[in-house]
């Protein structure tokens, strides 16, 4: 059965994303830009990946009713260009994502919403507000990104490939307080703690992973359109994926009223399961600063 895969923004991130989907043939793609001419080009140079045996299309529009039929939205969209930290743009970031919600709210009331737009825990907790969907129907992705960062800079350090690192996670705000779960973390037969003498390094490296990129480029594409079509990609084939994503939290990890990256399994319909894993006493306490940084920052916003 064909479904309609719809992405909103349509930047570097909207358009790799869209890239992915199309060219793996998963599902008819819709771009939506403020901009027309962007959403239309983007799906013009994107059509030129379409696999000779696709049924699928792809095209543009500035027009949020063509969003009617939309299994999944992915918001990739942004009023700005972050430097600092990721919620140095907050309010406008707000009010951009509220007027998304209403729209979406309106057009495809039944859809899985994917959230990426940054700060993303702010956003994942504003847009689910807003619209009253499912809390298990609105999920920022953000944290598997943060995940793939780890496991890249547990590997560089111990040089191993990363293919010998094992449950690996980052949880918590997509941002500074970012916690890496090392705890749980093993390397072949070991655990990670018996190869490391600190934590701390990898953990400031982790957090600060996308500066580091900007030393480089202007910012980061590929690791998190790879990671958001993943999860397209189980619920649009019903499998099941297991990674941290951010969803609104009534009572997990004793946090309410706060969304935040926790490990979560999705399918064909949204998160199906919230994973309660062990932490050590330091990713606990860090875990509640984390929620605690989310939160504040939630109240910080001004309507």
């Amino acid at each position: 059965m064909m479904c309609l895969i719809s992405i909103v923004g349509t930047g570097r991130v909207g358009a790799s994303i869209a890239f992915l989907c199309v060219s793996n043939g998963l599902d008819d793609v819709l771009l939506v830009n403020t901009t027309k001419e962007k959403a239309i080009g983007e799906s013009l140079d994107v059509a030129s990946a379409i696999p000779a045996n696709s049924k699928f299309s792809i095209r543009g529009t500035d027009d949020y009713s063509e969003l009617i039929g939309s299994d999944i939205v992915i918001i990739a969209a942004s009023v700005g260009i972050y430097t600092k930290h990721r919620a140095e743009n907050i309010d406008h970031q707000v009010a951009m994502i509220k007027n998304i919600a209403k729209k979406i709210k309106k057009y495809c009331p039944s859809a899985i919403v994917l959230l990426v737009s940054n700060p993303l825990d702010v956003l994942t907790y504003f847009f689910q507000k807003t619209t009253g969907f499912s809390r298990f129907k609105v999920i920022g992705i953000a944290s598997s990104l943060d995940t793939s960062r780890f496991r890249y800079y547990i590997s560089e350090t111990l040089s191993v490939p990363q293919s010998s690192v094992s449950n690996a996670l980052v949880l918590g705000e997509h941002g500074d307080s970012m916690v890496p779960i090392f705890s749980g973390v093993s390397v072949g037969d070991n655990p990670l703690f018996s190869m490391i003498d600190s934590r701390d390094t990898i953990t400031d490296n982790v957090r600060n992973y996308w500066r580091t990129l900007r030393n480089f480029k202007s910012r980061s594409q590929f690791g998190i359109a790879k990671n958001v079509f993943d999860v397209v990609d189980a619920i649009r084939n019903k499998k099941e994926i297991s990674i941290p994503a951010s969803v609104v939290l009534d009572g997990e990890y004793d946090e309410h009223d706060v969304a935040m990256g926790i490990p979560v399994i999705i399918n064909q319909n949204g998160v199906s399961e919230i994973q309660k894993i062990k932490l050590d006493d330091t990713e606990s306490s860090s875990l509640k600063k984390s929620a605690e940084k989310i939160r504040s920052d939630i109240k910080s916003v001004h309507d």
